[in-house]
This record gives C-alpha cells, structure tokens and sequence, in this order.
C-alpha cells in the first residue's frame, strides 16, 4: 500500500465535491474546498479519526469494504475507483455491474428523496434503494452469486411473487424472461448470464417454456399493482433510467393519475421503513 498516495488522492478527491451535491449545506464560513473530513467520514460510514489517519499516511490498511465505501462517498469514476484499489494495495472487485455504483445514478437517487426508488443492475440485483423503497416492499434475502438477482429468486421462490398482484404474475414473468435475452444480447452472453439462464431453464419450468418463445424487449416501463401489507393494493408507475453502457438501471415509482396511490404514497412517507428495519442497502425492490 502506498500510505502517501493514498492520502493525497482521499484529499484531492473530496475538495472538487461541493457539499450541496451529496446533502449538506453550503456555508461561507468553510475554511476548505469541498468537503471537510468529518463529511467524507459519514458518508463512508467510517470514524473521523479514522479517516483523518488514512488522510495523514498513518492508518492501516483499509478493507476492501472501507475502499468501496470510500469511492462512493467521493463519487469516483471507474478510472478513478481502480486507482484507488491500487493505491490501496487491494484487488479490484469482478468487473461485474454489480461491483460500483455509477456516480451519476447514485446522484440521481439521492435527488428522489419522496418517491420510491433505487438502482439496480441489469440481472436485478439491487445496489441501493432509498427509505421510501424499503418501506414499499419490505427487507429481502441477502443473497450471493446467482440468487443475488431478483430475476431468480422470481422464478425459484414463490415469496418473492407475494408484493405482486396475484392477475399480474404472468405478465411479470413474461417481460422479466424478455428482458434477460435483452441483456444477454447486450453483454454478448457472457459468463455470468449464462450461468443464470441455465440455473433457471433446469430448476424452472415457467421460465424455460417462456425462454423458448425468444421475446425480447428492455424493460423500461412498466404499470403494476403492489400489495402492500399495511396500506392495501397501491397501483403505480414504474419507471426505468438505464446508464450509458446499460448496466444499471435507476428505477422510481410514481401514482398515475386518479386513484388513490397518490394519497397512499403520502402514508408510506409517514410510515417509513419500519417493518424494513430501515434497511438502506441491498433491499428489495420490484423490477
């Protein structure tokens, strides 16, 4: 690890953010460009102390966690996230779109603070959700490698259907099934696709009946009926954002006009998450 280096690109990183771009106030009492320490420490859920060693070129070496946590907090870029794994004398994560939230997506979700959303990848996988997310449908699984994506546990566990509108499951499994041959057509059936369309041609038959068929169509839209446990059957809108290399996907939740989901919407801001425990990170979200 180089202690030094490493020091000095955390510095340079934080000074170029403004902090009215991650939610603190801009004050013309700071005393330094961008954002102080004690806020690139909350942000990365780390201590001040802490960070204030790694700054100095006298802390230990960080945890592959600690360096992800780190790169989110000062909005890396990919070139500059792999910079600093190396400074930091760490492995990069798989190349995967599930190894970095892109900046720009994270941004956008911080931007949705009243309205249900969060990012995910291409194969489902959720990387963050904001409150209002967590409290429309309630904590998930955490779950590794192929039943990481929803997509799966879709077909391969029935809870998984249970916030869905019974008349509207198969419609669901139909635009997820073509949805995922868009995806493999994109990547070019790389391994990781691969690996899960033949888990779920052999464990479902649903999905390898619907496989069959060859629809293909990129979900970017779609209205569907959530059963919530508390506020009932909320119809919505749900909307999809993808990044340039179609990776990720920003998806938020809006009440179409007439009806009562707006009103039910205003509940569940008052509701919060507290059947989610709050869980801001790795939650469900329906796709």
């Amino acid at each position: 690890m180089d202690l030094v280096s490493f020091g000095e690109f955390l510095k340079s990183r934080r000074a170029r953010i403004r902090p009215s771009e991650v939610g603190f106030p801009e004050s013309a009492r700071r005393r330094v460009p961008g954002l102080r320490r004690d806020e690139v420490a909350t942000l990365a859920g780390a201590s001040v102390d802490y960070y204030n060693q790694l700054e100095q070129s006298r802390g230990a070496q960080p945890s592959e966690q600690m360096v992800a946590a780190l790169a989110r907090a000062l909005r890396l870029t990919e070139d500059e996230r792999a910079h600093l794994y190396f400074l930091a004398g760490r492995p990069m994560p798989r190349n995967g779109p599930s190894g970095h939230i892109h900046p720009g997506m994270l941004d956008l979700l911080e931007r949705l603070p009243n309205t249900p959303a969060a990012v995910i990848t291409d194969l489902h996988e959720t990387l963050v959700q904001n409150r209002l997310a967590t409290g429309l449908l309630g904590p998930t699984p955490k779950k590794k490698g192929v039943e990481a994506s929803f997509v799966y546990r879709w077909f391969t566990d029935p809870a998984s259907r249970l916030r869905y509108h019974p008349d509207e499951h198969d419609h669901q499994s139909r635009v997820f099934v073509a949805d995922l041959r868009a995806v493999s057509a994109r990547r070019g059936g790389d391994s990781e696709v691969r690996g899960l369309i033949r888990r779920l041609v052999s464990v479902s038959v649903e999905f390898a009946e619907l496989w069959a068929q060859q629809e293909v169509a990129v979900r970017r839209a779609d209205r569907k009926t959530l059963m919530h446990p508390d506020l009932g059957a909320i119809e919505l809108d749900c909307l999809s954002l993808l990044s340039e290399d179609g990776s990720q996907r920003l998806l938020w939740f809006t009440a179409p006009v007439g009806g009562d989901s707006a009103d039910k919407l205003e509940l569940l801001a008052v509701l919060g998450s507290q059947d989610a425990g709050a869980t801001e990170l790795g939650g469900p979200i329906p796709r």
